[in-house]
């Protein structure tokens, strides 16, 4: 990726999260441009979500190296060649990155800080948590260039009410983290010197229970959720009858009965 030469790889994956074990780091790397989402980063992306899936880690940070999360997509880049063939197979590829954090086993919690606008607000709103910066600032902007955020609108109208995210969609106003959060886009609000403690707080809590448990749950939850209740219903209670008769359930539930700590078998 010729794109990466000057200022080292696109995407930089790390075990960087002090004292939370299975924890891995994934930072965005164009500083420069704001972690725009160049072809190139977007491959970058989907290529490191695919290998932590594939991996015995238990939680995810999504991550933005710089002075921003991420300001969506390369507009440069897409103004470059500009056919309908290009413009679908772009969007394509990136919806199935996106699908990616919400397909893999591992919880994803988005670190946000300086802007999330257009694609970058959609990250957001992919990712199964995020804490932002006081300071932090979303936006689905594409309006104001008579571009509408199309496919930052499916997650988003997933994520807050349907009135809240219309009115971002339609004014393409920022929003401030205290906003995003009364909206439900993130999670938590913290001082910028403080994000990294939030952060490394909440990815401590998901890593000290079962991987089994988390996963199954993650896939449920979607699932349900674009369901009819009926079904959700029969999918929770499949899921729950399968997650009862693994290890980590018999031993939580056992250890429960027994008024003591569970002791998790898995490495």
């Amino acid at each position: 990726m010729n794109e990466s030469a000057s200022s080292g790889p696109l995407v930089v994956v790390g075990h960087d999260i002090d004292g939370v074990p299975g924890a891995v780091r994934i930072t965005m790397n164009r500083p420069d441009a704001f972690n725009a989402l160049s072809e190139a980063l977007i491959d970058a992306l989907q290529s490191s979500l695919d290998e932590v899936a594939a991996s015995d880690a238990r939680v995810v940070v999504l991550a933005g190296a710089g002075r921003a999360f991420c300001a969506g997509h390369d507009l440069k880049e897409m103004r470059a060649e500009p056919s309908f063939e290009y413009y679908q197979a772009l969007f394509a590829r990136c919806s199935q990155m996106m699908l990616t954090i919400q397909r893999m086993p591992q919880p994803v919690i988005a670190r946000v800080h300086g802007v999330a606008t257009a694609a970058g607000c959609q990250l957001v709103a992919m990712c199964d948590l995020a804490i932002a910066a006081s300071d932090a600032r979303f936006a689905v902007s594409g309006v104001n260039l008579g571009l509408f955020c199309s496919t930052p609108s499916v997650p988003l109208s997933r994520n807050l009410s349907r009135k809240a995210a219309f009115e971002m969609l339609v004014t393409g106003d920022y929003i401030d983290a205290q906003t995003a959060c009364e909206r439900g886009l993130v999670n938590r609000v913290a001082t910028p010197e403080k994000l990294d403690d939030a952060i490394r707080a909440l990815a401590a809590s998901i890593s000290a229970k079962p991987r089994v448990a988390i996963a199954a749950g993650k896939h449920l939850f979607y699932r349900q959720l674009e369901a009819g209740i009926d079904t959700a219903y029969q999918l929770a209670g499949d899921t729950m009858a399968r997650n009862m008769l693994d290890d980590a359930a018999l031993e939580g539930t056992e250890a429960f009965i027994q008024k003591r700590t569970p002791q998790w078998r898995e490495t």
